[in-house]
């Protein structure tokens, strides 16, 4: 039982291993994302025509796409946070059977 719960220990540390490579490209991708959103409605907003509500306005419709892929971005940044905490939170669980054991076999 020990054994197994050793090799159940070391699959959630490579998998946290992968989630903090995977974390670290999330993150990246958020930062392009919110760089090409500002970048798009910065220049849409630069070459729109009317008052500073109505360039706004369209500014916000022209980078449209952008906002949806930046979202996007947070959507994914957000789900591999929540799976390297479930992650954690296993490691934590099986460590704490495998001491609860231990103890039992000294017994």
């Amino acid at each position: 039982m020990i054994q197994e719960i050793q090799s159940q220990l070391a699959e959630l540390i490579q998998e946290n291993h992968k989630g903090s490579n995977a974390l670290y490209e999330a993150e990246r991708a958020l930062a392009e994302a919110e760089y090409e959103l500002d970048t798009a409605e910065s220049k849409a907003f630069l070459k729109a025509q009317g008052t500073v509500a109505d360039r706004q306005a369209i500014a916000k419709l022209e980078a449209a796409e952008n906002r949806l892929q930046r979202d996007l971005r947070k959507a994914e940044l957000s789900r591999i946070k929540q799976k390297i905490r479930a992650i954690e939170t296993a490691s934590m669980v099986l460590a704490t059977q495998a001491k609860l054991i231990q103890s039992e076999t000294r017994l």
